[in-house]
């Protein structure tokens, strides 16, 4: 059964979202943003796509198996 990671909120895996990838920081002040405000998810900074929050994903109980940036699930 998938459990949720003692860094679930802060940190993504670093097999989802590299941390030398040049739109990490940007992406994880969007995502502190989206956090704080209480939304779902946030435009990705470099391409615009809808991602989700690990506080959202969290909501689904479960891990989806599709590889989200803010898996909080091992």
């Amino acid at each position: 059964m998938p459990v949720l990671r003692d860094d679930h909120l802060e940190m993504p895996h670093p097999h989802r979202f590299d941390p030398s990838h040049p739109n990490f920081a940007a992406a994880r002040t969007a995502h502190a943003n989206a956090l704080l405000e209480g939304r779902p998810g946030y435009a990705d900074p470099a391409t615009g796509a809808f991602v989700f929050t690990a506080a959202a994903l969290a909501e689904q109980g479960t891990c989806c198996e599709s590889g989200c940036r803010h898996c909080p699930w091992l």
